[in-house]
């Protein structure tokens, strides 16, 4: 098997059964702000283009790149389509002509002659969202798992399939978080070391339970070259970003993990992997190229910004016409009100209304009253400032998905008087009946009063509020908090109260005291 590095969760692979290009992304993304490091534009998008199956993990548009697909991959490739409970990423691909569509099983394996394949889907509010999944691989001369930004619960039946080789996942940031917030920078800067930690621990977690014997990071970093956003490449000007580039992870897993094999996966590195024989060569770069682009990272991306700059203008002048305040305050209360009164579980979670100004529009969304209305000077926990080219944008394309087009574009400014509201954010990236509608009713089958488990001294209910992880394989008590490992939530076990957002309680008691317990302390 060969596995072709294409920039950012890109790959392509040649199997005995056939070859697979995986989340091609030329960029730029998310409205000209993520560009792919390091630069991947020499690669031969030509033969890569002329795969024998083309999979799309999920619909964010760093993994979708639609001009990419248009320009280099042929209309009559077989599409290895994710099982996911709405249909958007099936109408995007189909939108742009490409109907020989292969429906997978959500965790069962198919045989395209001696390839062996699975597409493992996740269909939480946050996974992607609504869709996110990974591919398992094995032809008899290989097996790998490419979990790009996947984040699976069920890992033993994941792992069922086959003991990879090679494992390729994510391990840097793919959030606004803090860098677009109102607050003060050492508190930034802390939060971002918080956020790295959090990351890191959460690669290491699943490094450690897939135990493959070569890791490689990937799907990340991005490459900011918008002036505005420059300075929030990597770990930031300021350490106050939380972009992990791949060579320090690979520094951070050799400290925590020494036995590890990890190797650098950049465009053009080729991993040729027989019969448990790895080779590492680079077709792109040499050598001494990568070594500059990661010791000399702000020199590298100097020059990339400088040369660019067509690339942003050309993503500006396709941004639609700035809507009249009036013509957009209507145009959102007719997309949103009808949502809104169909969002139950989220007008609830988020509690109050949330200010946005938009341009010289400010408005809120009153959630509890399910309303869009011109802001009032009420009160608000939540606010955010939004330029108004890309609001009409996205209401010009009906964009459903908020966070894959102006959050994580991170053009915006955000601020809040209390936690992080896990709602909010779900409103806007379901906007549409059938992501509202599958989000509610994902909601209201969390309740989770079935069964607990022993963790230390606590009886706890054993599947996490957030996702459902397993607490008795991700869960971790230290002084009286529950930390799962899998997202870094925590809660205060005492009143089940949730440290990380509003809502989510737990379920959670301190066992009695055994008398042999009491004899044992004696």
């Amino acid at each position: 098997m060969r596995i072709t590095g294409l920039g950012h969760a890109g790959m392509f692979i040649e199997t005995a059964g056939g070859s697979i290009i995986c989340d091609p992304v030329i960029g730029p993304s998310f409205y000209g702000s993520w560009f792919p490091f390091p630069d991947n534009r020499g690669l031969d998008w030509e033969r890569f283009g002329r795969a024998d199956f083309l999979y799309i993990s999920h619909r964010h548009r760093d993994h979708f790149d639609p001009r990419l697909m248009q320009r280099y991959i042929p209309k009559d490739i077989r599409v290895l389509l994710p099982d996911y409970p709405t249909d958007d990423l099936e109408d995007d691909i189909r939108g742009l002509g490409y109907t020989n569509i292969v429906y997978t099983e959500a965790g069962v394996p198919m045989q395209f002659g001696a390839l062996k394949l699975m597409i493992t889907p996740l269909r939480a509010p946050s996974d992607g969202p609504i869709g996110d999944s990974s591919l398992s691989l094995d032809d008899g001369t290989a097996s790998i798992l490419n979990q790009n930004d996947s984040h699976p619960l069920d890992l033993e039946k994941l792992l069922g399939f086959a003991k990879p080789e090679a494992y390729f996942t994510q391990t840097s940031g793919a959030i606004w978080w803090p860098m677009v917030y109102d607050l003060p920078q050492d508190a930034k800067q802390n939060f971002a070391r918080l956020k790295r930690d959090a990351q890191n621990k959460r690669a290491m977690y699943y490094i450690e339970k897939v135990d493959a014997e070569h890791v490689f990071p990937m799907a990340g970093p991005p490459m900011f070259l918008r002036d505005e956003l420059f300075r929030y490449n990597g770990w930031g000007a300021e350490d106050d970003a939380i972009f992990t580039d791949q060579a320090q992870f690979l520094a951070h897993m050799r400290e925590v993990r020494p036995q590890q094999k990890g190797h650098l996966f950049v465009p053009g590195t080729q991993v040729d992997l027989n019969d448990g024989e790895l080779r590492i060569t680079q077709t792109l770069y040499t050598d001494a190229e990568i070594d500059r682009m990661f010791t000399r990272k702000w020199e590298y991306l100097a020059e990339q910004q400088a040369a660019r700059q067509q690339e942003l203008r050309d993503e500006e002048a396709s941004r639609a016409p700035v809507l009249a305040p009036a013509e957009m305050l209507g145009e959102l209360k007719a997309w949103w009100e009808p949502l809104l009164r169909k969002s139950r579980t989220i007008r609830l979670g988020v509690g109050g209304p949330v200010r946005m100004t938009i341009g010289a529009l400010d408005l809120v969304v009153d959630f509890p009253k399910a309303k869009v209305r011109e802001y009032a000077e009420e009160d608000c926990e939540f606010w955010y400032t939004i330029p108004a080219d890309l609001v009409s944008t996205n209401i010009r394309d009906h964009e459903i998905d908020w966070s894959n087009s102006i959050f994580l574009s991170m053009q915006f400014a955000a601020g809040r008087k209390s936690k992080f509201n896990e709602f909010i954010y779900t409103f806007f990236k379901c906007l549409s009946n059938d992501r509202i509608e599958y989000v509610e009713n994902w909601y209201s089958e969390q309740a989770d009063t079935s069964e607990d488990v022993q963790l230390g001294d606590w009886m706890v209910q054993r599947r996490c509020p957030h996702l459902r992880a397993d607490l008795s394989k991700t869960g971790k008590i230290e002084d009286g908090v529950l930390t799962c490992s899998m997202h870094d939530w925590k809660w205060d076990l005492a009143s089940g109260r949730c440290l990380t957002t509003q809502g989510h309680p737990i379920r959670s008691e301190a066992c009695p005291v055994t008398d042999a317990a009491l004899r044992h302390a004696g």
